[in-house]
């Protein structure tokens, strides 16, 4: 056990050194989903009375670019600098590399949510602090991130990565977002027990689906 978990926690600290050094993802991630949030405040005039019918689609579909906006990086700089062949050509199972990279994504799709967030809450007019809000996107982000890491190392390999990721990967990850806007939806209003016995299971059998093919397929991508 321990010689499968070292392999991942070494990649996940390498990535996350190698971001502290740059902040290309959590900055460019962080501004673009603050931007889409004043764009759909000013051009939706969200009102009190509407909040609860347009504020988690907002919120969803800032996540959702911001967190694309992340994915596209994930392999980006393994294949510039050569170094995807040489974690291919260590002897860890591929597997490993697929849950380091994976985790890292989650970490910073998380850090992005946490700084967006409040942000929106003020300017939609909502409350942040609820737990089954905070759980929902937890959930989603799992999925979304497990997801995206599969189709970011499809998309790498090809000329157009940038505009093939979301081609591919929004119609994989579509049901996991309309979960997390329902769930969402039914947060901000005060209605959180339907989400939990409704949407929240949908998002989580949707996240042990991706955890186990994800991975497998992982190594038939990365093998051709």
């Amino acid at each position: 056990m321990n010689r499968f978990l070292q392999p991942i926690a070494i990649i996940f600290w390498k990535d996350i050194l190698l971001e502290l050094r740059s902040k290309d993802i959590i900055i460019s991630a962080a501004v673009f989903g603050f931007l889409v949030v004043i764009v759909f405040n000013f051009a939706l005039n969200v009102t009190p009375r509407l909040v609860t019918q347009l504020a988690p689609g907002i919120l969803w579909v800032a996540f959702a670019f911001a967190g694309t906006l992340a994915m596209n990086r994930s392999f980006v700089r393994e294949k510039e600098q050569g170094g995807l062949e040489g974690l291919l050509l260590t002897p860890v199972s591929r597997d490993a590399i697929f849950l380091g990279k994976a985790l890292v994504s989650f970490l910073f799709m998380l850090i992005v949510e946490a700084a967006l967030l409040p942000v929106f809450a003020v300017m939609l007019g909502f409350s942040a602090f609820s737990f089954m809000l905070i759980l929902t996107i937890v959930l989603a982000t799992l999925g979304f991130a497990t997801v995206g890491t599969l189709f970011s190392a499809i998309a790498v390999q090809t000329r157009s990565r940038e505009i093939m990721l979301p081609v591919l990967f929004f119609p994989i990850i579509l049901p996991v977002i309309i979960g997390a806007v329902e769930a969402s939806s039914q947060a901000i209003g005060g209605d959180g027990g339907a989400g939990i016995g409704k949407w929240l299971p949908l998002i989580g059998v949707f996240d042990a689906l991706f955890l186990v093919i994800c991975p497998w397929v992982f190594s038939f991508v990365v093998e051709e």
